[in-house]
């Protein structure tokens, strides 16, 4: 069932130069309890749809289902009940500054009418959730990045959402502590059954946690699917690029890469099964043909070991041939690699 239905969005800034259009036509649906990616470089227009989901921006066409409710038929009175079931982090925690971490945390519940020992009481439970019962009296200015951003996380759970939307939520942190931030995520989806929708520039990001994605590019959504698919068959140049620009993937590029751009390449994308057998270095032997590894890499994707390479062919067309029905003989999947790898 889903928890979110996009139909039609669009938004358009006025600005005194020009209209910019942010979102164009955006059709989306997250099922309850996904953890849903939606990526896309600086300028995609992923952040202005994220703020879409709980009108925080009023798209200027199209409508949003929450919950099974149009937003678009709520009061303001009505808005702001709902908005309570969506909570949102972002990458730059807001947290009270002048306020400790229990205070953050019990600032919402105080909102609700809970009682001042009611919201001390739950804060504590939210903190312990999260791994910071033992600072609740700690200030943000004595937290690290990552324990701020847990605070955020606990804050946000308070009002007992359905849906949380994080908005570059470990883009501020060092790759371990992002790590260790998605992996509180997962558990909290996992344990609540809240759905997560997660705005990211960082295919790592969504590698790690998501179980469906969407690619976003000038305000447009490209390509969307299982993360699974996607990861093994990207269908367009978008999401080709954010693979490759993948900064987990080990990929290096070097002098003798760029020379190689102009030849015919293509992308293999191999199992768990063929990830571990000498397939390069049989194709050589049985076909007596050579290519350029120009990238290779393994990945874990839902505990799965996917693997790619991008190999550049040799010049005839026959040897090309010759090594991709090779490769394809195998059970490889073969796809042309365009542009710059």
């Amino acid at each position: 069932m889903a928890i979110i239905e996009v139909k039609h969005v669009s938004k358009r800034f006025f600005t005194k130069d020009a209209p910019v259009d942010a979102l164009k036509d955006i059709n989306l649906q997250v099922e309850a309890g996904d953890i849903y990616g939606i990526i896309g470089m600086s300028g995609a227009g992923k952040s202005t749809l994220v703020r879409c989901l709980n009108f925080l921006e009023i798209p200027t066409e199209g409508d949003v289902k929450v919950n099974g409710k149009n937003l678009w038929d709520l009061s303001e009175r009505e808005l702001l009940q709902e908005r309570q079931s969506i909570a949102m982090i972002f990458q730059h925690f807001n947290l009270l500054m002048q306020k400790n971490v229990i205070d953050n945390v019990c600032f919402p519940l105080r909102i609700q009418g809970k009682s001042k020992a009611e919201a001390k009481i739950r804060a504590m439970e939210l903190l312990a959730i999260v791994g910071l019962a033992d600072r609740a009296k700690s200030y943000p200015a004595q937290l690290s990045g990552g324990q701020k951003q847990r605070v955020a996380i606990a804050r946000a759970l308070a009002s007992n959402p359905k849906i949380l939307l994080c908005d570059e939520a470990t883009s501020a942190l060092d790759p371990q502590t992002s790590a260790s931030i998605l992996k509180l995520l997962k558990q909290i989806n996992q344990q609540f059954g809240i759905t997560i929708v997660i705005i990211t520039h960082q295919m790592s990001v969504v590698r790690q946690i998501c179980n469906k994605v969407a690619i976003m590019s000038l305000g447009e959504i490209k390509e969307k699917g299982t993360v699974n698919d996607i990861f093994s068959h990207p269908k367009t140049e978008e999401a080709r690029e954010l693979l490759l620009r993948d900064a987990d993937s080990g990929y290096e590029e070097t002098e003798q890469i760029r020379e190689l751009l102009a030849e015919r390449k293509i992308r293999i994308v191999y199992s768990s099964n063929s990830s571990y057998e000498p397939v390069i270095a049989n194709m050589v032997l049985m076909t007596g043909k050579a290519v350029n590894i120009l990238k290779a890499d393994t990945k874990n994707v839902g505990g799965t070991a996917k693997g790619e390479m991008i190999l550049g062919l040799p010049e005839d067309a026959e040897s090309q041939e010759l090594i991709i029905k090779y490769l394809k003989d195998r059970g490889l999947d073969v796809e042309e690699v365009k542009g710059n790898v």
